[in-house]
């Protein structure tokens, strides 16, 4: 028995979701251990296309029981509508092969609320929030002024807690804001709607992973975002309020004493970013969109168009190492077929110095990329399954990258579906 982490190493969006998708046939339980549903996983398999937010990936897969932790921005509102979509699409989600943590916070209406009317308020400055209700979600956790899935079991000691909870909320959606407040019958309602949708699958996460370790059986924990949107060692305050980081998926999957044996970082074959914040590789104009058309880069939850660049090897070394990746899998190596030369920003330059060193988050808006060039392939690699029958500038490339890393790419993928991938 083993265990690992699917993680991402930048800036999110690395295409972890078809990483756990493939590496779930491995794996008998899958946990979501931090976020909401301010991001997507997409997956592509025999069953379809799937933009996920909240589920975790491993959905798919029969026999395969799929967690979400006490780590998660629970929105059962959301929750509910993608379990709608999925089953609707011939997946089956049951107690027996979905559970919820029952120490895992519920994201409530206002905060959606209240992201929108920070977001409106910081104007020029905002931090490029989904409008999830993410970070007010995590500020009231933190704060200890959220509701617990499994309070939603004992509705005579939920009342009073959501009614004092409500009550401070109030005040600051009408007093700081001037905002519409929410009622008791607004709240009721709301967990008639959503909260008793979801109450089937609540129980003790903990005590179930306890027991599968002991049974020997194998559990796959899966982050959202990347390194550099975390929030202790991300690009701050242009980060996500949790911790995406492997190191935390003990605590948020609600099995703290689990041991990790294996860290698969995923990294894009170029660069991506959804939201506001430093980003030294950035391309722009004609360059830019050739390659966000190439990619499809298009945000999963927002459908915003995602910044792109070259692959940041100053940002990817750092990203490792947040991460203590064992092993990197690096997603959409075809996109960049059409390029004749194969752009790489290898290192920064900070004050007029070069440097290998990813900067303190304030130094960043200062840094510009050095680059270097590769040369391209030009040819379709999409159907390659073997290592040696890529083109050898396609494995020049990987091995450059995987030297500058300084981690081993085990995994290459060349296209978004299940088989799509190359093992070394």
């Amino acid at each position: 028995m083993s265990n690992c982490a699917i993680v991402g190493i930048n800036w999110g969006d690395e295409g972890k979701g078809r990483m756990v998708d493939l590496l779930t046939q491995d794996y008998d339980v899958v946990v979501r251990y931090q976020g909401g549903g301010n991001a997507g996983h997409t997956v592509v398999n025999e069953q379809g296309k799937f933009a996920l937010h909240l589920l975790p990936s491993g959905i798919f897969r029969k026999g395969v029981v799929n967690i979400l932790g006490n780590g998660v921005a629970l929105d059962c509102e959301s929750l509910w509508t993608e379990i709608t979509d999925v089953t609707g699409k011939g997946v089956s989600i049951t107690p027996e092969n979905l559970k919820i943590s029952d120490r895992a916070s519920l994201l409530l209406p206002w905060h959606r609320d209240l992201d929108g009317l920070e977001e409106a308020r910081l104007k020029d400055k905002k931090y490029g929030s989904t409008k999830q209700g993410i970070a007010p979600f995590y500020s009231d956790k933190y704060q200890k002024k959220t509701i617990m899935a499994g309070e939603l079991l004992y509705p005579d000691k939920l009342w009073d807690r959501l009614a004092d909870i409500l009550e401070w909320k109030n005040l600051i959606l009408t007093k700081v804001y001037g905002a519409k407040p929410y009622t008791m019958d607004d709240m009721k309602a709301w967990v008639a709607d959503y909260g008793e949708k979801i109450k089937p699958f609540i129980c003790d996460t903990g005590a179930f992973l306890r027991k599968a370790n002991k049974e020997g059986k194998s559990i796959l924990f899966e982050a959202q975002l990347g390194s550099l949107r975390d929030l202790d060692y991300g690009i701050y305050p242009m980060t996500t309020s949790s911790n995406p980081i492997a190191a935390y998926a003990p605590v948020g999957s609600g099995y703290p004493e689990a041991k990790i044996e294996k860290v698969v970082g995923v990294v894009k074959a170029y660069s991506s970013c959804v939201g506001e914040g430093p980003f030294t590789c950035e391309w722009f104009g004609e360059e830019a969109e050739k390659l966000r058309e190439a990619g499809a880069e298009y945000g999963a939850k927002t459908g915003r168009p995602r910044r792109v660049g070259p692959i940041d090897i100053v940002a990817t070394r750092y990203g490792i190492q947040c991460q203590g990746a064992t092993d990197i899998a690096l997603t959409k190596l075809d996109v960049l077929s059409y390029m004749d030369e194969i752009p790489v920003c290898a290192h920064y330059e900070l004050r007029g110095e070069q440097t290998d060193e990813f900067p303190f988050p304030s130094l960043l808006p200062e840094t510009k990329p050095v680059m270097e060039t590769l040369p391209g392939w030009k040819c379709d690699i999409s159907g390659v399954r073997k290592w040696e029958d890529l083109p050898k500038e396609a494995r020049d490339y990987v091995e450059y990258v995987e030297r500058q890393v300084g981690c081993r790419i085990t995994y290459v993928s060349v296209g978004p579906e299940r088989d799509s991938i190359i093992i070394r």
